[in-house]
């Protein structure tokens, strides 16, 4: 097997293998990744990597908004509205190529992904 395979398969087995909790936070850590990249893509003039990146972080707030469970807890109606308000903002900066926006949803998202690091490092 080549190196980017190996790496692939990886990756494959550890999503494969990860608890609800795991996934979750890699969800998140991959979004804010998106966009940290995707606000540098657009900072540097670079539309079509700064529009891939967000483009991808979207459909990681849709996932999340689409598979949570509104009557599981008292706060997820709130959250879902959260994805919500987030994936508008994002669609609105993937348009207008706008950095600062995509700033401003990643400086949001960052608390919500440590406490859910926090609350799944709590239940271990």
């Amino acid at each position: 097997m080549t190196a980017p395979n190996l790496r692939d398969r990886y990756l494959q087995d550890a999503i494969n293998t990860a608890s609800p909790a795991k996934l979750l936070i890699m969800l998140y850590d991959r979004m804010i990744l998106d966009l940290g990249q995707g606000e540098e893509a657009f900072r540097n003039g670079d539309r079509e990597a700064g529009s891939a990146k967000v483009m991808h972080a979207q459909e990681i707030v849709l996932e999340l908004r689409t598979t949570l469970d509104v009557e599981a807890w008292d706060g997820a109606p709130g959250l879902a509205s959260l994805y919500g308000f987030v994936l508008t903002e994002l669609i609105g900066a993937n348009i207008a190529r706008d950095a600062d926006r995509v700033a401003s949803c990643r400086t949001l998202l960052e608390p919500l992904r440590d406490a859910w690091r926090e609350a799944a490092s709590a239940g271990t």
